[in-house]
């Protein structure tokens, strides 16, 4: 019998058929905007990213896909460039096309779901990077022919090249197929360094996780979902609202918000303007730091 993994205090994402019917109904009502998007960055950086093997650097390439450089590594944090998801059309291009990455010696996945591990992308990587995924996903990819893969459970974590990798809980769930329900793990990736540490969350509901891995973490850089949460009744339980993202980076502790898991894909009922514009105003009414939220445009790099 397979092994089935849950969330901290047994929290539930299972939905019903009723409960998804009411959802469609509620959709069918509902008028979106989906001509505004998340802009492209008009600078992009590709060919110092790609001769870059000294200085710390990030670059959003779209949805939870961010390029780490650091300690002279190149790290992809659940690379998709899928140009579809399910019947529908990604919504902006990835930052910087995948043929034009530096080799890879990093990729970390969060959870299985097909928006945050594309087989398809991964086979386009260069490079012969190390697969880091968690507790239950291995032995897909053994089967997909991926050797250099390593599995690790909540509160792990490995030194990798003079990094610490940690992987931490999320609140969420995952499937791939009719009979894979949660038969693999999900969680965020922790990378410490000498000096920063940068916290990828994944896909993840609120949860009481955020004040533990503050207490175990001093976090510096926070990559933080805000999208994908509406209608927040169907929702709530596996995708943080941009209000209760801010509340989670305060409990973090956390010097800087970078936020993503929006703009790409039409996964809910909100849009990326939707998203960022509620984590603007929550960020202004609760009087935070402007230099602590860091917005990126699409492909834009931090160095």
């Amino acid at each position: 019998m397979r092994t089935r993994y849950g969330n901290l205090n047994d929290v539930s994402n299972k939905k019903s058929f009723q409960d998804m019917r009411k959802w469609q109904k509620e959709r069918r009502r509902k008028v979106k905007d989906l001509t505004k998007n998340i802009p492209q960055c008009s600078t992009k950086k590709i060919q110092e990213i790609k001769k870059n093997r000294s200085r710390t650097s990030y670059t959003w390439i779209g949805h939870s896909t961010f390029l780490l450089q650091l300690n002279g590594l190149n790290i992809l944090t659940d690379p998709v460039w899928a140009k579809r998801m399910g019947f529908q059309k990604r919504l902006t291009d990835p930052g910087i096309p995948i043929e034009d990455l530096p080799e890879i010696d990093i990729v970390v996945i969060s959870h299985g779901h097909y928006d945050h591990l594309d087989f398809p992308t991964l086979k386009k990587l260069q490079g012969n990077p190390d697969y880091f995924v968690p507790i239950g996903l291995k032995s897909l990819f053994l089967k997909k022919g991926y050797q250099n893969v390593r599995e690790m459970s909540w509160w792990e974590s490995i030194e990798y090249k003079g990094i610490q990798i940690s992987f931490v809980p999320a609140q969420h769930w995952t499937r791939r197929s009719l009979y894979d329900m949660n038969t693999s793990h999900w969680g965020g990736w922790i990378f410490q360094t000498t000096d920063e540490t940068f916290y990828f969350v994944g896909d993840t509901g609120y949860f009481s996780g955020f004040m533990e891995i503050a207490a175990r973490f001093k976090i510096d850089i926070v990559f933080m979902p805000i999208g994908a949460y509406e209608p927040e009744w169907f929702m709530a339980d596996s995708h943080i609202s941009p209000e209760d993202s801010v509340k989670a980076f305060i409990e973090l502790k956390a010097k800087q918000f970078v936020p993503m898991h929006y703009g790409a894909y039409r996964l809910a009922d909100d849009t990326g303007p939707e998203a960022l514009e509620r984590l603007l105003r929550e960020w202004e009414k609760r009087q935070l730091p402007k230099e602590q939220l860091k917005v990126l445009s699409i492909g834009e790099t931090v160095m």
